[in-house]
């Protein structure tokens, strides 16, 4: 970690707050449970535990991995259903493949992202390749859920591939941090993520002792999850450390500081930043799907039993 970087970040475009920015405080400082997901790839539930107040219009986030797989071990999800919100899956290290019943699929790794929306409803597969299965490597990545508003819960299905060449490369003003924006806007530069919810997503890492304070969007709310590495959060200095997230309070920006010691596997500090605006509907979620009712919920299942969310491939049924 991390997979997208360059020798010299002051050779880019660098992103500063305004001097008279209210920096956010820090609300509180969550701890993520560690679980298994699909076929048993070992996950951190970042969100756990968060008030979905501060979480809106975000639903949760898995980091997956890191883990170093064995010859033989890698393992995926088998196919799955998913309607109302979209899912953005980032990988770090390793690769991963996805196919869905709505035709979108492709392979990612080493910096690359995928965005799914589900929308109406689908299936999908998230698998190894056969060759990463025979040799084993390193595993790790993020995955995100983000909710639609009831307009948008049916529209159609849509799938990006996001490159890692595409990933908006910045520095703060000395150079002591470098940001990959996936998505949103940060200072007048935006990422190559098209968003139905507005978000920002990005991926920065804090050289030791670093610290980077970002303008933020008075609108939106503002994460942070640490992937590796320790530091602090907001004026006020709050520790939080690899598999912790921070929930930010109201203001104009958001800093994040990196200690002067870091990790011997980490030498940076690893963190994504998120924010997006509020949708503030009543949200039904059970399982891979995302609703504004219960009675959508069922109706969802029902459809998915019915087989109006897709069919697996003849190849692979």
């Amino acid at each position: 970690m991390p997979a997208v970087t360059v020798e010299n970040p002051l050779s880019l475009p660098r992103v500063t707050a305004p001097a008279d920015a209210r920096r956010r405080p820090v609300l509180h400082v969550a701890t993520a449970p560690q679980g298994l997901e699909g076929e048993g790839f070992p996950v951190r539930r970042a969100f756990a535990g968060i008030d979905y107040r501060y979480l809106d219009p975000f639903i949760m986030m898995d980091q997956m991995g890191e883990v170093e797989y064995a010859p033989g071990e890698p393992k995926g999800t088998p196919w799955h259903p998913h309607r109302g919100f979209e899912t953005v899956t980032y990988m770090i290290d390793g690769i991963m493949n996805h196919r869905d019943s709505h035709g979108g699929g492709g392979t990612i790794t080493d910096g690359d992202t995928q965005w799914m929306t589900a929308g109406s409803g689908l299936l999908h597969i998230e698998a190894p390749p056969e060759a990463l299965v025979v040799s084993g490597g390193l595993f790790h990545g993020l995955q995100l859920w983000v909710n639609l508003p009831a307009k948008d819960k049916m529209m159609a299905p849509r799938y990006q591939d996001i490159g890692r060449g595409r990933v908006r490369l910045l520095s703060s003003a000395d150079g002591g941090a470098l940001l990959r924006l996936i998505a949103g806007e940060i200072d007048g530069h935006e990422g190559p993520g098209v968003t139905h919810t507005p978000i920002t997503m990005l991926h920065v890492s804090l050289s030791p002792g670093a610290e980077l304070t970002l303008p933020w969007p008075t609108g939106f709310n503002a994460l942070a999850y640490a992937m590796a590495g320790r530091g602090t959060a907001g004026a006020e200095g709050r520790p939080f450390r690899s598999g912790q997230s921070v929930v930010f309070g109201d203001g104009d920006a958001v800093t994040v500081r990196a200690d002067a010691e870091q990790e011997s596997r980490s030498p940076d500090f690893e963190v994504v930043l998120l924010g997006g605006r509020p949708i503030r509907e009543p949200m039904a979620h059970y399982g891979p799907f995302v609703m504004n009712s219960h009675v959508e919920l069922a109706q969802a299942f029902d459809d998915f039993k019915a087989g109006r969310l897709g069919t697996v491939p003849a190849d692979e049924a």
